[in-house]
């Protein structure tokens, strides 16, 4: 903690601004896996629901599952192939920013690392005698940010695997549901028949 605190006095702007992204990184890090975690076990709930309604061979979904909005227009398999995109992409929203989080924040550590290094040459060019005590210190105190950046990746990745695995079961519910309404219930027009709701 000392050395984040020296660097941050000691290394000016550059300094500052790459402690300012990683920081603003970490926490929508944190925002997005929160939300996403409780919005994703809501959502598998109740489409655990209207799934174990269609088993039980009740035609009942319910209004909270997604594919509610389809069956109230148009009753056919491309409606419902529609509304299995719109969840996907709902699902997976955020995982790209995770993504660029994760893949991002070394290397903005990296940079920060790299403009205190060269600081720290240029301030050695300018001084009589260089030793290795002179040295160590201002290089380890341009390795912390490096660090912070992977510490910032490490959770992003994780997050971004974890919340794809979880909409990944969630949209398998879905297509469960989806094959059940085609297979289980068809009419003569449109392949699925009319449901309550």
């Amino acid at each position: 903690m000392e050395l984040l605190i020296t660097y941050i006095a000691d290394g000016g702007i550059i300094a500052i601004l790459v402690f300012i992204w990683l920081s603003i990184y970490f926490i929508t890090t944190i925002w997005i896996w929160v939300s996403r975690v409780l919005a994703l076990n809501s959502w598998e709930k109740s489409e655990k629901s209207s799934l174990e309604s269609l088993l039980r061979g009740i035609p009942k979904i319910k209004r909270s599952s997604i594919l509610s909005n389809c069956l109230q227009n148009e009753e056919t398999k491309t409606s419902l192939e529609i509304c299995r995109n719109i969840a996907e992409k709902k699902a997976t929203s955020y995982l790209s920013m995770l993504s660029v989080i994760a893949s991002t924040a070394p290397f903005i550590g990296l940079f920060g690392t790299i403009v205190s290094i060269l600081k720290t040459f240029a301030e050695l060019g300018n001084a009589k005698s260089a030793s290795l005590s002179v040295i160590a210190p201002a290089i380890s105190e341009a390795l912390v940010v490096t660090a912070a950046g992977i510490f910032v990746a490490i959770p992003a990745y994780t997050a971004h695997v974890l919340l794809k695995r979880k909409a990944y079961d969630l949209l398998s519910i879905i297509q469960r549901e989806i094959e059940l309404l085609q297979s289980t219930f068809p009419s003569k027009e449109s392949g699925i028949q009319k449901y309550e709701f």
